[in-house]
């Protein structure tokens, strides 16, 4: 077991199986701490089996991790709800069941931890000896606690305490609520600690106790065996996991300098001003008579500079007046209304919402030139059949996104006959619906990495699905 993450489970005193699991361990590349607490719901085999399908799916999904890591989080808790929708929907005896979990990437290299969150299971970190709630509990009574309406001894004891209002596996598709997967990021310097754990532990043990427990001396094994210590005492009412994750490495420590002391002044000798001498009067100019003959060579040269502008601008007149063979000019593409006021609508939005109505658009939306979307995030949504369609003279990509783009949602478009379609950095571009036909190149993706580095990782190989029929669209 690796000494700066550590993960345990136990029934508990009340209860005939444990329908929580996690994961503590480091990803298959070997660059990141994956940490997880799942909480399973719906009985004796529903919940087990919730839990499961949770974990093997963020083990699968996060073998190899790249790219803009909170997105990917995302996607995987996208695909393991669907994983436990599915078997419900085959097995009428599991129907009741669902999960809710905290997942962490931590990047310990470079002192860094995203997350991803769903239901009433709680992210924590202990910094200077101080313990932070991360997450929020997805309950009512959570959102009391978490609001300041209700006292952490309260929440404790309400009779509502577990009642969740979000679990993966509750719906077949989280993703027409982009904020129904709480996520986050935020720095993890040496000597943090994280915290993943099951309410079973924070329903009976308050934060000052937990607090004691993980500012001690003991390593992480037996912080998290007196954790669980803590909540079996209390009745252990419920299954309780823990896991941790420390930043071992050493706190950079800047050590005081003494002040330095002012240097002794020497005393210096009394300077005595030297005596201001009087200015001396300048000695007067002698003004001589001109020159008649230096005037005569003045006003011939007037004259020779005067008839050789007149002879300059007579012959451009000249020049001018012989027709000259022009130069081929090469047509630039001249954007039609129709791609101005869709641009314009673009680069003009406040939100992060563009709806694009067939019936403001003349269809086909035919593109003689590109379209640029160069917002942090946006999500196009459509009413109609709204189709993309390449001018006969255009060589060009229909949409590129620029490399300060990281989330933009293409929902139910679709893009006829362009060489390249959509051209894209990164993992930046999400796709619902959308349809490609007879396009080369459907996306282009460069990925931008920093110059002189070693690259290690993956390109995502299941981001992507084909069908031959449309999800349920969200209008």
């Amino acid at each position: 077991m690796a000494n700066n993450f550590f993960g345990i489970t136990d029934t508990g005193k009340q209860r005939q199986n444990n329908e929580d699991a996690f994961i503590a361990e480091k990803s298959g590349d070997g660059n990141f701490i994956i940490a997880c607490v799942v909480d399973g719901v719906g009985g004796y085999a529903g919940g087990e089996i919730a839990a499961e399908i949770a974990r093997a799916t963020i083990l699968e999904q996060l073998q190899y991790i790249a790219g803009d890591i909170v997105p990917l989080l995302v996607n995987t808790f996208t695909i393991a709800n669907q994983r436990i929708y599915d078997e419900k929907v085959q097995n009428k005896d599991l129907e009741n069941m669902a999960c809710v979990l905290t997942l962490a990437v931590v990047d310990v290299i470079n002192n860094k931890f995203y997350y991803a969150h769903v239901g009433d299971t709680r992210l924590y970190l202990l910094r200077d000896y101080s313990l932070i709630k991360i997450s929020k509990d997805h309950s009512f009574v959570g959102f009391l606690e978490d609001s300041g309406r209700l006292t952490e001894e309260a929440a404790m004891d309400h009779p509502k305490r577990n009642e969740i209002n979000k679990a993966l596996g509750f719906a077949g598709q989280i993703s027409k609520d982009p904020d129904f997967v709480e996520t986050g990021s935020s720095p993890f310097l040496p000597g943090d600690i994280l915290l993943l754990c099951s309410d079973g532990l924070t329903d009976l043990v308050d934060k000052s106790k937990i607090t004691d427990i993980l500012t001690s001396s003991d390593n992480l094994p037996q912080k998290g065996k007196k954790l669980i210590d803590a909540a079996n005492s209390r009745g252990g009412k419920d299954n309780v996991t823990v896991v941790l994750v420390h930043n071992d490495k050493e706190r950079k420590q800047h050590s005081a300098t003494k002040p330095v002391a002012a240097a002794k002044t020497i005393e210096q000798p009394e300077i005595v001003p030297a005596p201001i001498k009087k200015q001396e009067e300048p000695e007067p100019v002698v003004k001589t008579k001109s020159n008649g003959g230096t005037v005569a060579i003045l006003t011939l040269l007037c004259f020779i500079f005067l008839g050789g502008f007149i002879w300059q601008f007579k012959k451009n007149a000249d020049q001018a007046a012989i027709p000259k063979k022009t130069d081929t000019l090469v047509a630039q593409p001249v954007k039609n209304a129709v791609e101005l006021k869709l641009q314009d609508t673009i680069n003009k939005l406040k939100g992060h919402t563009l709806l694009l109505s067939a019936a403001d658009f003349q269809q086909p939306i035919v593109l003689s030139d590109t379209l640029h979307i160069n917002k942090d995030s946006l999500y196009i949504k459509t009413k109609g059949a709204i189709i993309f369609k390449k001018d006969s003279t255009y060589k060009g990509p229909a949409i590129v996104l620029a490399a300060n783009c990281k989330y933009v949602v293409l929902d139910s478009v679709a893009f006829d006959g362009f060489p390249t379609a959509i051209v894209t950095h990164n993992d930046a571009l999400v796709l619902k619906n959308v349809q490609f036909n007879n396009c080369l190149t459907p996306v282009q993706v460069s990925y931008l990495f920093p110059n002189k580095k070693y690259i290690s990782g993956r390109l995502f190989g299941s981001m992507f699905k084909t069908d031959s029929v449309p999800t349920k669209a969200n209008h």
